[in-house]
């Protein structure tokens, strides 16, 4: 990238902009407009090859840690046979590359933000701010909204991975055009891998497979249409399975496991089979349940990720098997989104090792292990449209902003365990509520037990119309400020993200905010 004076002038307004106030929104698209292509242009269902998504590589490694460098930038792909897309990608790939980590082992990856200084054709200036979800990290690499890097910058993130083994995906989080930058393809995702989950045997790797689903809409030169729908979501009329549209997949006579993460901006989604044939659940937000779960569908809201285990033994060679969506309510639907993908069953030989399914997964994830009655405070979020704005508790981002970032939903004690009350109770939306740093466990929905998909570690947790869950966080390790935010994205901009502080009296915490973005050349990593 080749910057003048006047352009590094520009972005610096901005930068200040949207750390002080930030109040650039995008234009906001026309609704479905005849710019639409037409339904007949786009692929058939089941027609393109499935593909993985490429394995990220270190730059350089040292005793404790793998250094990682990743450029955020333009890149054309074909989504409509004959046609071209602008997207953008981590290292111009969409989804981006796969980072593979060892618990107890550290990752440094530096973010390079490589994009135009204004989006083509939504007018705003693409900062970022990249967040690992599910990671535990230190307030000032988690991907705090305002903590921003322009087009020019470059920031180091640096993670622990003290977790257990989970799934876990890497996003753009940047103040007020995160639905956008996602749409157009910043998203990618990363695994931790433990003694544990390397100790069963569970399908590995040719036969543990991620699944980033996702839903784009075109216009007719093949460009993305971006609708924000009265700000109440952005929906697409195109699944796409790891960037390519309902692909076809050919699998062997044995156990696959599937790494199902939902990266849409805002659809969400219930997962069968065409066959009926039951899946098992082996994993949730946070990694490996205590024991598996057998469903023969399951809602998925965006941003969870959910591991399960499909036998195609069952099946004889020649056989089709539909992954197929019925659409939770509260979508925006079109012809074909009840399809995702297809398997094609092989008759081709195949590694019979680690082919099973335990009946004992992680019965000692911690996140399980807490006790109601360890509680010593529950908290009540209401998540409600008001005055054309999404708020928690009546509060937006924009308040946080104003406050000089002090203002808090929440300050709960480090190594305090609490339950938070999440409700959606004023109809006619779905939000999947995201909190930041913490694993929690689902203690009840509607006051009945969670959904058998739900008996895991969680982040994420789907807040259906009219509904409520009750939720047990541990706080053990925490310290510092976090955000809590609706995950439909649009609904996130527009400004359904707070924040809360876990507190330790006896020792301060960093602040979101301590380490910004540097501006280009970048020095060694």
């Amino acid at each position: 990238m080749t910057l003048s004076r006047r352009d590094l002038m520009k972005i610096s307004v901005f930068a200040g902009a949207a750390v002080a106030l930030p109040l650039e929104r995008s234009v906001n698209a026309l609704s479905a407009s005849a710019s639409r292509i037409a339904q007949s242009a786009l692929p058939r269902p089941f027609t393109i090859p499935f593909s993985r998504p490429p394995v990220a590589v270190p730059v350089r490694s040292d005793a404790t840690t793998d250094y990682y460098r990743m450029t955020m930038r333009p890149a054309r792909m074909e989504f409509i046979p004959g046609l071209q897309t602008e997207v953008w990608g981590y290292d111009g790939v969409v989804p981006g590359p796969t980072i593979r980590a060892r618990k107890g082992r550290k990752v440094v990856v530096r973010h390079i933000n490589d994009l135009p200084l204004v989006h083509p054709t939504l007018g705003y200036t693409p900062w970022t701010s990249v967040h690992l979800h599910g990671q535990a990290s230190l307030p000032q690499y988690d991907g705090y909204a305002s903590d921003i890097t322009n087009p020019g910058q470059f920031k180091d993130y640096h993670y622990p991975n003290w977790q257990n083994s989970r799934t876990l995906w890497y996003h753009d989080h940047g103040v007020h055009h995160t639905a956008e930058n996602v749409a157009m393809g910043l998203a990618g995702m990363y695994q931790i891998v433990d003694d544990l989950e390397l100790s069963l045997p569970l399908p590995k790797g040719e036969y543990d497979v991620p699944l980033i689903v996702g839903d784009r809409m075109f216009n007719s030169d093949g460009s993305l249409l971006i609708d924000r729908n009265d700000n109440s979501g952005v929906y697409g009329d195109v699944i796409t399975v790891n960037g390519r549209p309902w692909p076809v997949m050919k699998v062997k006579r044995r156990k696959y496991r599937f790494r199902i993460l939902n990266a849409s901006p805002s659809r969400s989604y219930k997962w069968s089979l065409d066959s009926g044939q039951s899946m098992q659940v082996i994993a949730t937000d946070a990694g490996l349940m205590p024991a598996p779960r057998s469903v023969t569908s399951f809602r998925h809201g965006v941003a969870e990720r959910y591991e399960v285990v499909i036998d195609f033994s069952k099946y004889k060679a020649g056989r089709r098997v539909v992954l197929r969506n019925t659409s939770p309510k509260n979508n925006i639907d079109f012809v074909n989104v009840d399809k995702v993908m297809a398997f094609d069953v092989v008759g081709d030989s195949f590694d019979k090792t680690n082919n099973s399914v335990p009946a004992v997964l992680n019965p000692n994830h911690p996140a399980m292990l807490v006790k109601e009655s360890d509680a010593v405070q529950t908290r009540r979020f209401d998540f409600v449209r008001e005055h054309g704005q999404w708020t928690i508790n009546g509060q937006t981002w924009d308040d946080v902003v104003r406050s000089g970032f002090t203002k808090v939903l929440a300050d709960p004690q480090s190594g305090s365990t609490e339950i938070w009350e999440l409700r959606n109770l004023s109809g006619g939306w779905h939000h999947p509520a995201h909190i930041h740093f913490i694993d929690f466990r689902v203690l009840s929905r509607n006051g009945a037990p969670p959904l058998p998909h739900e008996n895991g570690g969680k982040d994420v947790v789907f807040l259906g119309e009219n509904e409520s869950v009750r939720l047990l966080i541990n706080f053990e390790k925490g310290r510092g400020k976090y955000m809590i935010h609706c995950h439909n994205l649009v609904h996130e901009d527009h400004d359904m993200m707070g924040q809360f502080v876990i507190r330790d009296d006896a020792m301060p915490a960093d602040e979101p905010l301590s380490s910004r973005a540097i501006w280009l050349p970048d020095g060694d990593l």
